[in-house]
């Protein structure tokens, strides 16, 4: 259990987290993971559906969760009087929900409708594509929802086995962030958790080494206005002392509207309207992504562009400014985020789940002031490679042949 006492503030954020989610799974409960953070809505023993949200939104208050590929999390926030309401739900809900028949056949339908909603929205549906890609075969590249048919096997026994077994003691961090001691959040979320048993900490499928010289492609025709394409290359994991390095070039690249990219596609070109880099940080493995959707026509011309882009990383080090400005840039972002309740609880969660302990943001500071020019150019020869590449196109995409000679 962790808090941070923020006097300042008004509201706190309370947080549940299950260090489980889409990669322990296999092909027979794929979706579990997803299914059981919304199943956890449904109903406890005290408590109804709607009583769940009723007592949290009659306060003021919202409630939500989320499913990666690492970890679920369920968290609320409201005026911190209510911490004792806040505790209560999320515990209630954790510990005692009941995976009601009825509730299960129901919210089926509604992640049935979620998994066809992505499917019908591009940009959320390629970056599915882009991560089975990546990771073809593999846990890591399936979608957090499931499929249609995975969903429809999933019953009560699964869910109770699933929670029973990994929402333990070994597995589970409370935190909470706001105007509250942390007696406070002892006396309130403390005494309930108790009653998990101790259990293990799950196992997960390590990502296959990488195979072959060329690219990964996957070209998936759709008939939509624009065309959407994903680059991603694999990177390393979150332990790696590289990681500054790979976060400085991933601002450098695309990350703002300041970006190479940005500059270079749509400043310049004006070839779509946005386009951007992001990274998927794991344990033992991550990407560099870029994502933009734009005209057919413009897609050959976005394709080769970005590529001479990337090249410029490996064949020079960033200017001592760029590489200033990155830096000032991800440190602003971080302390202006941390000013949020939620987002201290978040910090917590997610540095306590992959580095077990806090990580103290002046650490992550000094980390990334320390970043030199040669070391984001190492990153970028090593990570930018044709043989770490994976490409996916949604929409009115062309031959295959064709977009491999786009990448020589």
């Amino acid at each position: 259990m962790a808090s941070i006492e923020m006097p300042h503030m008004r509201s706190v954020s309370v947080g549940v987290w299950a260090t489980v989610g889409g990669r322990y799974e296999n092909t027979t409960t794929c979706g579990i993971s997803h299914f059981a953070e919304h199943l956890l809505f449904k109903g406890t023993k005290k408590r109804s559906a709607r009583k769940i949200t009723e007592a949290v939104e009659g306060i003021g208050g919202y409630l939500n969760a989320f499913t990666t590929e690492d970890h679920t999390c369920y968290y609320a926030k409201a005026g911190a009087k209510h911490l004792p309401v806040l505790c209560d739900v999320l515990a209630d809900m954790y510990l005692n929900s009941q995976f009601h028949p009825v509730e299960i056949e129901r919210e089926r339908e509604v992640i049935r409708e979620e998994i066809l909603m992505v499917h019908d929205n591009p940009s959320q549906h390629i970056q599915e594509i882009l991560s089975d890609t990546l990771w073809p075969n593999h846990p890591m590249g399936r979608p957090l929802t499931g499929t249609v048919e995975s969903i429809s096997r999933l019953q009560q026994p699964d869910f109770l086995g699933f929670t029973r077994r990994f929402y333990n003691g070994r597995t589970t961090i409370l935190c909470v962030a706001g105007p509250v001691s942390h007696d406070c959040v002892l006396q309130y979320f403390g005494e309930p958790f108790r009653q998990l048993e101790k259990g293990r900490l799950p196992r997960f499928a390590p990502p296959d080494p990488l195979k072959g010289k060329e690219p990964r492609v996957t070209l998936v025709r759709q008939e939509i206005e624009q065309t959407h394409l994903a680059i991603g290359f694999h990177t390393f994991g979150r332990h790696d002392d590289r990681r500054y390095a790979l976060k400085l070039l991933s601002v450098i690249m695309g990350e703002n509207m300041s970006s190479r990219l940005f500059q270079r596609l749509r400043e310049r070109h004006s070839i779509c309207y946005s386009i951007s880099s992001g990274l998927v940080s794991l344990e033992d493995a991550g990407a560099l992504t870029i994502f933009a959707a734009l005209e057919p026509a413009k897609l050959e011309k976005a394709v080769r562009l970005t590529l001479e882009e990337l090249q410029k990383f490996v064949d020079r080090p960033p200017s001592k400014n760029e590489l200033a400005r990155a830096k000032d840039y991800t440190i602003g972002q971080t302390l202006m985020g941390l000013e949020s309740t939620t987002n201290q609880m978040m910090w917590m969660g997610e540095s306590i789940l992959g580095y077990g302990k806090i990580v103290d943001p002046t650490e992550v500071e000094t980390r990334l002031l320390a970043v030199t020019a040669e070391e984001v150019q190492a990153v970028a020869r090593e990570c930018l490679t044709r043989q770490r590449m994976a490409v996916a196109i949604v929409g009115d995409v062309p031959a295959e042949e064709r977009v491999r000679l786009w990448l020589q």
